[in-house]
């Protein structure tokens, strides 16, 4: 066997040895199924701190893994969803909620879209209003019709 034929199998088991441990970390123990849908249906409103476009029951960061263990810890220790979002809420703010309210705080997060789609189409129908003036439509003299003649024979 070669050189390179023993260090390219050495390479694939490590690989391997390596995406098996990833999944091990990924399979959990089944509960109770009811724990677990509660947890389940929390974790799809909450957002995940790291990847912040994606729900908690997304995520695969481990600061999700560790929230998702707190939630179930606290609906093992039998408090109610409003109770952990409020808790979450309280240590994370408003941010951890996927869906935040409306609310002072939250306005700009809300309607700042808006406004700024707002704005652009008021910039772009100014720019489109000041192109038109700036377009003249008048016919061409008899001199310039005679250039444009001369300047397309020209080109054949």
């Amino acid at each position: 066997m070669g050189k390179s034929l023993k260090c390219g199998l050495v390479l694939v088991a490590i690989v391997l040895v390596f995406a098996c441990v990833s999944l091990a970390k990924e399979a959990q123990p089944a509960e109770n199924a009811q724990i677990e849908q509660r947890m389940k249906a929390l974790t799809e409103q909450l957002r995940c701190l790291v990847c912040q476009n994606e729900t908690l029951a997304d995520s695969r960061a481990d600061l999700a893994e560790d929230l998702r263990r707190e939630i179930r810890k606290e609906i093992k220790d039998g408090k109610s969803d409003q109770e952990i979002i409020a808790f979450l809420t309280q240590r994370y703010g408003d941010f951890i909620l996927y869906n935040p309210p409306v609310k002072s705080t939250t306005y700009l997060l809300w309607f700042g879209p808006f406004v700024v789609l707002l704005a652009g189409i008021a910039v772009l129908y100014r720019y489109l209003g000041l192109r038109k003036k700036m377009i003249s439509d008048r016919p061409l003299t008899t001199a310039e019709r005679k250039q444009a003649e001369e300047l397309l024979r020209s080109q054949v």
